[in-house]
């Protein structure tokens, strides 16, 4: 059965397994001290044009959501998410069992407005009894977001300069950074993004990698013996070669940004199809994640026939379900789900 589950349904890239294979035995010291990683780190600085960027590997989004958040903040401090962010729905609370607060904020299909966030943090200081009161010291946004949306420029800009007068961090999740990037609605690159934030993670598992996520802090800004701090988090791998290979192999000749294109002109044929079958679009995607209104009785008929994912209840009818495109999608995969929905009402 053909699956558009999530973007991380198939193992990796061919041409990262290949890397994987290339520098099976040679041995190499572990813990991430090793020249792939090295190379690996280098050429992401390049692709970010900056070079004082610091960059770190950990194994996955939420492992490195739960480390960069927690060894950032002061320990009464929280972390400003929208409703929908990823660290206040779906990572089973790992932020709060790391003692931090994730402070919610209203969003707008799946994004925080920079008017909103000015307000909080005005009225959080303007409240005499705010000593009493988690103190917000980062802001975390995921590009794009869980609804597959996108930040322009331009509110990217405004949520930074809140974020900048307010003497807080900015945090991006790009678990699926590449999807994002290569959208044809994007309007920054990899480079303005990096500028405008203080930390923010090139995500690998979900984008050609088999695990991975390059966290780069941007401003000087990566915590004091943050090794350490990833360690006592049980978050260090031994064998950190292999998450240096893979993103060497990723940020070699546009790899990361080809296949991520690849996943957004499948998404973009994907909404043909749909638009073809009559379907409803729950909102408007222009990454690699598209969000479909079914009724119940109709959802459980194609989920005989293709796999997707609940995203959540509409309505008493309805509910919300989210088909997935990645670097991995093939025409062959299109076809069939074609195939499925020209024959739903039967």
């Amino acid at each position: 059965m053909v699956s558009f589950e999530s973007d991380y349904i198939c193992g990796a890239h061919p041409e990262v397994l290949r890397r994987l294979t290339e520098t099976n035995l040679e041995p190499m010291p572990g813990y991430g001290a090793d020249a792939w990683c090295e190379a690996a780190k280098e050429k992401i600085r390049k692709a970010c044009e900056l070079e004082s960027a610091e960059v770190e590997f950990l194994v996955g989004g939420t492992q490195a959501n739960a480390v960069i958040i927690s060894t950032m903040l002061a320990d009464y401090e929280g972390v400003i998410a929208a409703k929908t962010g990823h660290i206040s729905a779906h990572e089973a609370g790992a932020i709060e069992f790391t003692g931090h607060e994730v402070l919610e904020l209203p969003q707008e299909n799946g994004k925080i407005r920079a008017e909103d966030l000015a307000g909080y943090l005005a009225d959080y200081e303007a409240d005499e009894n705010h000593e009493h009161m988690t103190r917000p010291g980062m802001v975390y946004l995921s590009y794009p977001t869980e609804y597959g949306t996108l930040y322009t420029k331009a509110e990217l800009e405004a949520v930074s300069g809140v974020c900048r007068e307010y003497g807080i961090s900015l945090f991006i999740d790009g678990a699926r950074l590449g999807y994002g990037l290569m959208s044809p609605a994007a309007d920054l690159t990899l480079a303005e993004m990096a500028r405008l934030c203080d930390v923010f993670y090139i995500g690998g598992t979900k984008v050609g990698a088999l695990c991975g996520e390059a966290a780069v802090f941007t401003r000087g800004g990566r915590p004091k013996h943050f090794l350490t701090s990833v360690k006592r988090r049980g978050a260090l791998l031994a064998k950190g070669r292999l998450l240096g290979v893979q993103f060497d192999a990723l940020f070699t000749d546009d790899l990361y940004f080809r296949i991520s294109r690849h996943a957004i002109d499948m998404a973009e044929r994907m909404k043909d199809i749909f638009r073809r079958a009559g379907l409803t679009f729950a909102l408007e995607s222009p990454t690699n994640q598209q969000f479909i209104l079914l009724d119940h009785e109709e959802m459980k008929k194609l989920a005989g026939k293709v796999r997707f994912s609940f995203w959540e209840k509409a309505d008493e009818n309805r509910s919300v379900v989210r088909f997935a495109t990645s670097w991995s999608t093939t025409e062959e995969d299109l076809a069939a789900l074609e195939a499925a929905l020209s024959g739903r009402e039967n």
